[in-house]
């Protein structure tokens, strides 16, 4: 059988070896586009540049796509459509992704289908004359730019005096994702009511809360289809993401509920062609759904999560709808009946001495069966200086861990967060 050309914006090694693994992996010749340096750690994004090398790389290759996939934010998210399109390959259409990715204009449709079932929102302008007093919310709100990832410059705000700060810290480093953004959007069709609201824009949203979990999915042909649930737990701050769990201890009629907004919205929208991620929060008190965010992709902190519990990540409906075949994504052919991607953060500024050792680190998996380390710094990194960080802390390392029940997952956790130490030194 001849192997399908498939090409991997951003592919790096932890993400290849999910892909091989993938029920079409065996199938698929998987070759890296943009090397994924450029995408996770850079502070400027030169989108024109970064679209013609991916296209020349395309034709230059020996033969032709079979498909053009990613499994990460932006910018990877909003070039694939236009390089699809390019190669007459498969992908929703630029605009349907952005009227999920464009956070105000996501919004304004989300409106017209789910009013009940998001916040209150208003745009904001922060290079505007007084964007404080232009705005009609009460406090406390969140404010963050139209286009984001990672919840970097999101900001919770109080009262005038934290706005203002808010204000000043989004002006003085939005341009890293607004100025590309504002590329993408030139090769969209927008209408009047976002046609002027580019990349340094923000939103401001009204506070939603609950319990929090990510509605993983994909739309093939036209049909909404979900794969799978996984909870947010977010630490007492109420922003700062702890761990992903899968799958779900939400209720089910919850869960239903939520799938049945995701599906009114998606097919409103016009989304097609593609996985998705969908955040809702769960007010159980209430009994209310709160629809947060539409994020064009899967989450690939979740793909090992996928892996341990069915035996297959995420990637693997990916591949099935870029390549025009109906998924076949099956559950519970993992190894382990729970799993957990946790971050393990620092909450102040400070320079990294010592961190977990290679030796460390495998006698810690070999007591902890499927523990996968991921460190993001190295002895000497300022936490200050890591990139595309969310507001309130510093995520030093993933862990993702595997389990027969949630105490047992907790319990490995807290092995494992013992024994991995880092130094920090107070800048």
């Amino acid at each position: 059988m001849q192997r399908r050309n498939v090409f991997v914006l951003g592919l790096d090694h932890f993400n290849r070896r999910k892909l091989e693994r993938t029920r079409a992996g065996a199938e698929c010749h998987f070759i890296g586009l943009i090397d994924p340096s450029e995408i996770l750690e850079a502070d400027y994004f030169p989108i024109e540049d970064m679209l013609a090398r991916a296209e020349a790389q395309v034709e230059a290759f020996e033969a032709p796509p079979d498909a053009i996939i990613g499994y990460v934010d932006f910018p990877v998210s909003t070039m694939l459509p236009i390089l699809a399109r390019r190669f007459n390959l498969r992908a929703p259409s630029l605009e349907s992704l952005l009227r999920c990715e464009h956070k105000y204009w996501s919004r304004l449709v989300q409106r017209e289908v789910v009013p009940e079932h998001i916040p209150r929102f208003e745009l904001v302008d922060p290079f505007g004359d007084d964007p404080v007093g232009a705005l009609t919310l009460d406090y406390p709100f969140w404010i963050k730019p139209v286009k984001s990832s990672g919840s970097y410059l999101g900001f919770r705000v109080g009262n005038a005096a934290e706005f203002a700060v808010a204000l000043a810290e989004i002006r003085a480093h939005i341009g890293i994702f607004a100025e590309p953004f504002d590329h993408i959007l030139e090769y969209a069709d927008l209408p009047a009511e976002v046609a002027d609201v580019g990349g340094h824009y923000c939103i401001a949203e009204s506070l939603i809360g609950g319990r929090q979990c990510t509605l993983e999915g994909y739309v093939f042909d036209g049909e909404v289809c979900f794969h799978g649930v996984i909870d947010s737990i977010r630490a007492r701050n109420r922003s700062t993401f702890l761990r992903y769990q899968y799958p779900s201890r939400l209720p089910r009629r919850a869960i239903r509920r939520m799938q049945e907004i995701a599906t009114r919205v998606l097919e409103h929208i016009g989304f097609d062609q593609s996985a998705f991620n969908i955040e809702f929060f769960w007010d159980a008190a209430a009994d209310n759904v709160w629809l947060l965010e539409i994020n064009t992709r899967i989450a690939q902190h979740h793909s090992d999560l996928f892996e341990k519990v069915d035996g297959v990540s995420n990637h693997d409906v990916v591949v099935d709808v870029a390549l025009g075949q109906k998924p076949r994504f099956a559950h519970g052919g993992g190894e382990f009946a729970y799993a957990a991607c946790c971050f393990l953060r620092h909450y102040h500024d400070g320079v990294v001495g010592q961190v977990p050792d290679k030796s460390e680190v495998e006698a810690l998996a070999a007591d902890v069966p499927g523990m996968i380390f991921e460190p993001h710094v190295t002895a000497g990194t300022r936490l200050s200086d890591l990139t595309h960080q969310e507001t309130y802390s510093y995520a030093l390392a993933l862990l993702y861990l595997g389990a027969d029940d949630v105490p047992s997952l907790r319990e490995r956790y807290q092995r494992c967060r013992k024994r991995l130490r880092f130094d920090i030194r107070p800048d």
